[in-house]
């Protein structure tokens, strides 16, 4: 069960609030700084936001020298273990188990974690995104261990995670038609089994109908095509015309590599944008990770239409700075799309899912790429907030105002850590962490409370996570090409020197 909402109305006060003023011409609006403001929040909704409220509440909590803000909207969220960290400095990716050997997959994958596994790792990576302050998520996890795509099973264990720890989730289990292949020694080619990957649409599909709108509306269904290399034009034009019909988001990782963009083009004729354009697979609530090798980028030479394609037809880019910068990547630049008029949302894709860290790492790598003046605090705060609700056609999303859901954090600002205050955004951006979040509302109920999220073991989680991972690592070398020792597959940063276990007080 989710966590109980109090009953009455209930009025929060902070040194800042982050409300929402609308546009008096009909478009979205955008954020508002309240100096020492006030929330006040009755069931699901948020009722007031601002100054000098006048009606009758049934408690009032004031968080100090704090920030209260809408939760962030992460529309590309880890829901497994991150198994990327494991190529951080352990690289090239085909030789360290990042693409299936075709001996392989002549002998048949296999899933490499049991149902509790995964289903555990679920409610595991849920309560991160919690901790973190994210309200919103769409789950994305890597599909390297799996015997092919996620099952209906897994995704209605993870149903049950997100009612059960209150985490607002747009939930679909991941397919293809088909996977890269080493063939050779660096050698990648694509492969595919269309009838398999038709089936596991079918089953994508019944389950989203049957989740949309379960949990009180908590559970919403998306349709998750894996990566656009590995998909078949059948497979996506049926998902792109039943995304129509039900009114749901899909979600297609995309131009996110030079090996994928060179796959496409080489398989259908064309970049992926245009391919993706040819099948009328453009819908409403279309979401593209990570568009980071792109065609059509101001003042970079690459000629081609891929952004304008993207922008014309009003899908997003979801942008994922923290793990494309740690594999030396980014998008060129936030400051070039935004100024073409792209939707750009936010994702975290790895762990930590940090997003206060994400747009940290977002605003210094714009502003490597264009300069110190090329973008600001709020660009990113919006693209955390604002323009993730606005992929998912939610208003109700991404803001604190009258009508919203009450979808909120409070970010603590008394940590030794954070320093002297500009404004808070600025702080945030400047000093802060996911670990700042002290207090986390979802859907008018604290699903985390003065960092606790009731009915987790932190302690407990932790471990049972370390030792599966443990377990996937020491399987590595049946899918490595080559199929090396595990330790010729992870390094070391430095050498390890065992010794005797001595646990006790000191």
């Amino acid at each position: 069960m989710a966590p109980a909402r109090l009953s009455g109305r209930t009025l929060l006060t902070a040194r800042w609030v982050v409300g929402h003023r609308a546009d008096p011409a009909g478009g979205r609006g955008g954020h508002v700084l309240f100096a020492d403001g006030e929330v006040v929040v009755e069931d699901d909704r948020v009722v007031f936001v601002g100054h000098g409220f006048s009606g009758e509440v049934a408690r009032r909590l004031d968080f100090g020298n704090a920030m209260i803000a809408p939760g962030f909207v992460d529309l590309d969220a880890l829901s497994d273990l991150d198994t990327t960290i494991l190529g951080f400095d352990n690289q090239p990716a085909w030789k360290k188990g990042r693409v299936w050997p075709e001996d392989y997959l002549k002998a048949g994958p296999f899933e490499m974690l049991s149902e509790d596994d995964l289903v555990f790792q679920k409610r595991y990576a849920f309560a991160s995104l919690l901790r973190n302050g994210i309200t919103t998520a769409l789950p994305i996890a890597s599909l390297f261990y799996r015997a092919w795509g996620e099952t209906r099973a897994e995704f209605e264990g993870a149903a049950a995670a997100a009612e059960d720890l209150g985490l607002r989730v747009y939930l679909g289990p991941a397919y293809r038609t088909g996977n890269q292949v080493l063939v050779g020694e660096g050698q990648i080619e694509p492969w595919f089994d269309e009838a398999r990957g038709l089936e596991s649409l079918a089953e994508a599909l019944a389950f989203a109908r049957d989740v949309d709108g379960t949990a009180g509306g908590l559970v919403r269904a998306m349709l998750a095509p894996d990566r656009i290399e590995t998909c078949t034009p059948d497979l996506l034009t049926r998902t792109a015309a039943a995304a129509r019909e039900m009114g749901i988001p899909v979600r297609l990782h995309c131009c996110q590599s030079k090996i994928e963009y060179d796959m496409v083009v080489k398989l259908r004729g064309m970049s992926p944008p245009e391919w993706l354009e040819s099948l009328g697979f453009f819908g409403a609530m279309t979401l593209l990770p990570h568009a980071t090798w792109v065609s059509g980028v101001p003042g970079i030479d690459r000629p081609g239409r891929d952004l304008e394609i993207i922008r014309d037809h009003g899908a997003t880019v979801v942008h994922c700075p923290l793990v494309s910068g740690r594999h030396g990547n980014t998008i060129r630049s936030f400051t070039r799309y935004r100024e073409m008029g792209l939707n750009i949302a936010m994702g975290t894709d790895t762990a930590p899912p940090d997003m206060i860290m994400n747009m940290q790492v977002g605003i210094i790598l714009a502003r490597v790429m264009d300069g110190s003046t090329a973008c600001r605090s709020e660009h990113y705060f919006d693209a955390a907030t604002l323009n993730g609700a606005d992929a998912l056609r939610r208003p109700d999303l991404g803001r604190l105002a009258p009508g919203g859901k009450a979808d909120l954090i409070v970010v603590d600002f008394d940590r030794p850590h954070i320093g002297q205050q500009i404004d808070p955004i600025q702080t945030l951006l400047l000093a802060g962490h996911g670990r700042d979040v002290r207090h986390v509302m979802v859907d008018g109920r604290w699903s985390m409370f003065d960092g606790v999220i009731p009915g987790v073991d932190e302690a407990a989680d932790k471990r049972r996570a370390q030792a599966q991972f443990e377990r996937l690592m020491a399987l590595y070398p049946v899918r490595t090409w080559g199929h090396p020792p595990v330790e010729d597959i992870f390094s070391s940063a430095y050498p390890v020197v065992s010794g005797p276990v001595v646990r006790g007080t000191p």
